[in-house]
């Protein structure tokens, strides 16, 4: 495991890692809750296969459900790559397979693989066939537990638990602490102990400001902020509509930003080879949706756009959370039209610190005035009240800094 650890560059534990670990090894139950970015994965990862090494028989130990296909892929990764040397095995189960796919996973359930990272929706339709037996586990996590709930697999997530035996260790990670995170907690949990670290809140270092704009301008701004960072590699852009990928994809390739944008439109194998292109640099400009901004764990991100503000204030802090990952820095602008507005005050409700807020490069006109207590006034202001702040020049100072390196494990 140590050889792993140093293969994979991990040198230094995330305090969630260092508050984690020694708690899973003793066999307790945990509640962990911490910033996306933080490096939750390896927090119950390194422990479990601690536990499996050693292992004689190939029977299912520990069952991992997550919520999106690209997050069961990611993490099944993440063990492949700190399992290299000892003898573990690990298999993927979600959607969007074919025949093929199928087969491969009745195998790895019916005949046994060490750990199993599944969807709840795929892995029903295996144990509802009968074939599929749990008796054998000993470890259930349950990763981005919020985003689960929130999807609404909670009666999925309760069949599948159902199907476990009662004496297991069962881990909680979420990125967040609802109310109905507590309560399935009681409902499937021993005494477990409880950790929480930094709830809500983007990391320090993300630069964060907001360009008010109206639709018809956001596809010149966006351009714009593009075209200004050219020292860039890697920059990640979110809108809250599916429908929206492809027309934000198609204006950045117009305006010769090559661009590739990925939903759950496309089928899993063209998804894969999109974030693998966008992992190795190839491709620089990603359109992605919310369902996006859990799934992606990849490094030196540099920066991150909201075409449009997205309706969960917490999913702000995840899209974000994409840059300055592992203490290094990002930014991260967000475009806001009248109706984006209410939005922005919850967000900074959340977060507790105002975005700063500018108008659009003087070339595109203004765009909507800020409304601090009235939102919903669509008038457009055209009479040059506030001369633009943003001038389209770069900016000095941290949101024109490129990513440091950083060779800690924490954005595993």
């Amino acid at each position: 495991m140590l050889e792993a650890l140093s293969y994979m560059n991990f040198e230094t534990a995330t305090p969630i890692q260092e508050k984690a670990i020694p708690i899973i090894l003793e066999n307790k139950d945990l509640i962990a809750c911490a910033q996306t970015g933080t490096g939750k994965t390896a927090a119950f990862v390194l422990p479990i296969l601690n536990k499996i090494t050693g292992k004689e028989d190939t029977s299912i130990d520990t069952l991992i459900i997550v919520p999106t296909r690209e997050l069961a892929v990611q993490i099944e990764q993440q063990i492949q790559g700190l399992s290299y040397f000892v003898s573990v095995g690990s298999k993927a189960i979600y959607g969007g397979g074919g025949g093929k796919e199928w087969g491969e996973e009745k195998i790895a359930l019916t005949e046994g693989t060490d750990i199993i990272v599944a969807t709840p929706g795929k892995l029903l339709s295996h144990l509802k066939l009968g074939y599929v037996k749990f008796d054998s586990v000993k470890h259930l996590v349950l990763d981005e537990a919020d985003r689960m709930l929130d999807m609404g697999f909670v009666d999925d997530l309760k069949n599948i638990i159902n199907h476990l035996p009662k004496e297991r260790q069962t881990l909680l990670f979420s990125a967040t602490m609802p109310n109905n995170i507590r309560q399935l907690a009681k409902s499937i949990q021993k005494n477990p102990l409880e950790i929480s670290l930094s709830i809500s809140k983007p990391a320090t270092g993300v630069t964060q400001r907001a360009i008010l704009a109206f639709d018809e301008q956001k596809d010149k701004v966006l351009c714009q902020l593009i075209r200004e960072r050219e020292e860039y590699k890697s920059i990640l852009v979110f809108t809250s509509a599916k429908a929206k990928v492809s027309s934000i994809t198609r204006a950045l390739n117009r305006a010769k930003l090559p661009a590739k944008g990925i939903s759950s439109n496309l089928d899993q194998s063209e998804r894969e080879e999109v974030l693998r292109g966008f992992r190795s640099r190839r491709i620089r400009i990603l359109v992605a949706t919310d369902v996006m901004s859990r799934g992606i764990d990849i490094k030196e991100i540099n920066m991150v756009i909201n075409y449009d503000a997205p309706s969960d204030a917490e999913d702000y802090v995840h899209r974000i959370g994409r840059t300055a990952r592992a203490n290094t820095k990002g930014e991260a602008v967000t475009l806001i039209n009248q109706k984006d507005m209410p939005k922005i005050r919850r967000i900074e409700g959340l977060i507790e610190s105002e975005i700063p807020k500018e108008q659009p490069a003087e070339e595109f006109g203004p765009g909507p005035e800020w409304k601090a207590g009235n939102p919903k006034n669509r008038n457009r202001n055209r009479n040059n009240k506030g001369k633009s702040r943003y001038s389209g020049k770069k900016k000095s100072g941290g949101q024109n800094r490129k990513q440091e390196g950083n060779k800690s494990g924490g954005n595993k």
